[in-house]
This record gives structure tokens, sequence and C-alpha cells, in this order.
């Protein structure tokens, strides 16, 4: 697995290239082609106070794509579901997908996915602190031309955490054990900003929580995964869906299941037609 740096530039376009970050946001998509190169998918839960601001700034990190944004709204109880709908008209390239019992983090991110049109999708948290910026150098690195064969996912890893010292110490305590335990040399396996091939997240297998643990069943399936650094920004709005106690209670058991999931596959290396 190979390390990425987190730095500014342009994002390859056909026939020139554009600013990796800022620029007006139009309000219709200048559709470079008539298929979708870019699906980004953001599962929400009670986020009314910051997906506003977080779908303005995806459309200013990707103006001059030809992108979609889809947003799952994992049965709210806020106004998460009519302040989507009303930015709907604002942007034309927003599509929400309601789930009609809450169902998680990881189902919605799998409804949002299967529902993209596009063939790489990239993935944010709700809160608003992954940075729509990063989504750029996150695509260019698993989309450029060198890239290693077999590249399915650039995954981000959180720098300057703005969480609270007792959160990290829960991640840390968490990302600790995993790693020993799958050998999936990451080392921030909760950061929610991922960008990956539509069509390799389809063959994993699902269960609740499968978001974390993305490289490891990545790695399972014979598919490369690298990491780069990227921004990390203090919630907008809201509190955390997740506790320390929930997360580690949780990861307990999952990590046990991955384990012998990833014990019991069987990987041909590919398979080619005679």
């Amino acid at each position: 697995m190979k390390l990425g740096s987190r730095h500014a530039g342009t994002w390859p376009v056909r026939g020139g290239f554009f600013p990796a970050s800022g620029g007006r946001t139009s309000r219709r998509p200048r559709q470079l082609e008539s298929a979708l190169e870019f699906s980004v998918v953001v599962p929400v839960h009670n986020e009314s106070g910051n997906v506003a601001t977080l779908i303005g700034e995806i459309a200013r990190a990707l103006d001059g794509r030809a992108y979609e944004m889809v947003f799952v709204d994992d049965l709210s109880s806020d106004d998460t579901r009519a302040e989507l709908v009303k930015l709907k008209a604002t942007y034309p390239q927003l599509r929400v997908l309601s789930h009609r019992k809450n169902a998680g983090q990881s189902r919605a991110i799998r409804t949002g996915i299967l529902a993209a049109k596009a063939p790489v999708v990239g993935t944010l948290d709700g809160d608003g602190q992954n940075d729509p910026a990063d989504l750029p150098d996150l695509y260019r690195q698993l989309t450029r031309p060198d890239s290693p064969e077999g590249l399915k996912m650039v995954m981000g890893r959180r720098t300057k955490r703005k969480d609270t010292a007792w959160k990290r110490f829960g991640s840390r305590l968490a990302n600790r054990v995993r790693k020993r335990m799958l050998r999936d040399d990451c080392d921030d396996s909760g950061c929610g900003i991922k960008v990956m091939k539509r069509e390799a997240f389809i063959q994993l297998p699902y269960f609740d929580h499968m978001h974390r643990y993305m490289p490891a069943l990545m790695g399972a399936e014979g598919f490369g995964v690298e990491f780069r650094d990227v921004n990390h920004r203090e919630r907008g709005s809201g509190k955390s869906n997740y506790t320390n106690f929930g997360r580690l209670r949780d990861a307990w058991h999952d990590l046990r299941g991955v384990t012998w999931l990833i014990r019991r596959r069987r990987n041909p290396g590919g398979a080619d037609e005679i």
C-alpha cells in the first residue's frame, strides 16, 4: 500500500485543467461529457444544520466536472429531509434518497453507492468534518494513468483531528487493535472521506458497520488501497450519533466477524477466459 501526501493543485479534465478548489458555483452543472464521471455519496442522520453548507462546498470543489451528489437520509427525526428537498431547487446535481426505516451509516452508504450512476464514487460524512476540497486530490490519485494495477480505493487519513481528547483516545485504541488483528496497514479506518471504483465496492460483503473495515475488505478481494492525508474540521452543528463505548463495543464484535470472514474467503487472483 502506498502513502500519498496532501497538496493543492489542479485536477485533470479532458481538454485542460481547472483549480482543485474554489471557483464560482453555477446553478446548472457544466457537463463535459454525456456520462457522469463522479458520484459523491453522503449518509446523513439528523444533520439539518450541516447539509446546506456541505452541499455548497461539494459543488465548489467539483465545479466543472460531470458529477452528482447522492444524499441518503437515514430516517432523520429533524428537518434534514425537508432541507435536502429544498436544496434540490438550487443544486440540480443533487439527488436525495430516504430510508423508510433507520438502518445505520453502512446501509446508507451502500444505498447511495448502489444508486450512484458514475463509475467512480466518493464518500463523505454528513457532519461537515470531512473537507470536500480534498475530493479532487483523492480522485486524481485513484485515476492517474500510472496507478498500480488493481488499485480500487484511495482513503483519507485525518491530520490534526478536531475531536475531543477522549474521542481521539478511543479512535487510537480501536485503530491499534484493528490494525494488529487485520493487518490492513490502515492508521485511520474511521475517516469518512474515500474515493473508490463503484464496481469494486459492490463486490464487497455487506454487514452493519462495514464502512469501518473497507481497507481490509478491499484487500481480501485482491484490490489495492492507498492512503492520503486529508483535512479535518470541527463539526458544523448538532452532535455525534456515536459514543466511545458504543464504538468499542461494536468494534469488538465486528472484529471477530471480519477476521473470520477474511480467513474464510478464497481469492483466485482473477479469472481468464480461454
